[in-house]
């Protein structure tokens, strides 16, 4: 890993909706990165039916997720700081390193049929604290490797790739929990993590802008909050994604104990999830070519069809048209994201991008172990309608709440050849 070895991404055009790809630092990104999306599309399948496969509840699996969650609650804020101070990509790789040995483990383990329900939360904490550092590097390398111009291409991309691989992971986990159990689709994540740790150490980037001169960790992180609280529209924003990911994670709760008790088992599940896969890639593709001048405005107005498969499970609707919801809602959440992404790299100056992406991390998903802790007992307790209905009601107020601050509404999009306003770090 050598840095300045290119001249690096310039403010060129884009020729086609696929131009990152001809930029060589953002194609060995996305091909890295494309490998272990393909894995983790695995994972949420793996998960639930590792923890159903040693009679767990879904009490049991909601604490699998909220561990994941708190610890990646917990790091974030390190992870973001961290992500600033030292080059991104190697902060990705030792992140991969260590979410590749957690989840060998937790393969042995339930090979083994040793594994506890202790066992798997304590891999996903691991995981979801490594997790914790990737993501903010994730967020501020990917304009390092492409040009200004084909920026919010190059995130559409990333995007159209999780949600493509998306479509198969979900039936081939099924296919290999059916025929190998559980352990073998940790294996496959794991050599996937290994992929993306190759592609990011043959990174070969330009040098940085001046980083801001080291802190105290405390000072780092009062400088990024400064770049967050500057900008009404980031704080009201992520307080939205609060609320959404909190309700989004009953879903992924009682929606996989509905599927294995009254539509079917892993294989209904898998196909509600390729659903949702489908509606990535539609989002996906739609987000290379759209740009709606108020993309906040018209985001929040996509997202609120989160609500819908919330919903579907009621009753439950039929195994398709539960698929189609997750298909809708995925498809403007895909949207949505890649405009916020954008608006992210776009507004927020460089030097300080990995702790405001910490930031949003940190707020977005800081209920949303509390989601994943009640989604199960409110079930036993007032019934699997009425959780699903409040958890649809939460969604909604979020979604269209939000939009009552004027700056969401106004925010615009940069030139594209203009930088983000430059600030003290």
């Amino acid at each position: 890993m050598i840095a300045g070895m290119t001249s690096g991404p310039t403010a060129t055009p884009p020729t086609s909706r696929l131009g990152p790809l001809a930029e060589p630092q953002f194609r060995l990104l996305w091909i890295g990165q494309t490998a272990s999306a393909a894995g983790d599309a695995l994972i949420p399948v793996a998960v639930a039916f590792a923890v159903l496969g040693i009679r767990g509840s879904a009490t049991d699996l909601g604490i699998v997720f909220a561990a994941f969650t708190v610890a990646h609650v917990a790091l974030v804020l390190v992870g973001g700081v961290l992500a600033d101070r030292l080059p991104r990509q190697l902060v990705m790789v030792v992140c991969d390193v260590v979410r590749c040995i957690g989840e060998v483990v937790l393969a042995v383990l339930l090979i083994s049929h040793t594994a506890q329900i202790w066992h798997i939360a304590v891999a996903a904490a691991v995981i979801g604290g490594a997790s914790a550092f990737f993501l903010p590097a994730s967020g501020g390398l990917v304009p390092q490797t492409v040009s200004a111009g084909r920026l919010q291409q190059a995130n559409a991309l990333m995007s159209l790739s999780r949600s493509a691989t998306g479509i198969f992971g979900p039936p081939v986990a099924g296919l290999l929990i059916v025929v190998s159990g559980t352990g073998l689709v940790f294996l496959v994540d794991a050599a996937t993590f290994v992929l993306s740790a190759i592609s990011l150490l043959m990174l070969r980037l330009p040098p940085t802008k001046a980083r801001p001169s080291e802190q105290h960790f405390l000072a780092d992180l009062a400088a990024g909050w400064r770049e967050v609280a500057a900008r009404r529209w980031i704080v009201a924003a992520i307080c939205a994604f609060a609320l959404s990911n909190m309700a989004g994670s009953a879903f992924f709760i009682l929606g996989a104990v509905v599927a294995s008790t009254k539509l079917g088992g892993a294989a209904a599940w898998a196909l509600i999830l390729s659903g949702g896969a489908i509606g990535g890639v539609i989002g996906g593709l739609l987000a290379l070519r759209l740009r709606p001048k108020r993309p906040l405005l018209v985001g929040f107005l996509l997202t609120s069809t989160m609500a819908l498969p919330l919903l579907a499970l009621i009753g439950p609707l039929p195994l398709l048209l539960i698929a189609t919801a997750s298909l809708v809602s995925v498809a403007g959440s895909q949207l949505a994201n890649t405009w916020w992404f954008t608006m992210l790299q776009q507004h927020v100056p460089e030097h300080a991008l990995s702790r405001v992406s910490s930031y949003d991390w940190l707020v977005s998903l800081v209920f949303q172990p509390m989601g994943s802790l009640l989604a199960g007992p409110l079930a036993l307790s007032i019934g699997f309608p009425a959780t699903l209905i409040g958890a649809a009601g939460v969604a909604l107020a979020g979604n269209l709440g939000v939009l009552l601050v004027r700056e969401v509404r106004e925010v615009r999009w940069v030139d594209d050849t203009a930088a983000a306003p430059v600030s003290e770090g």
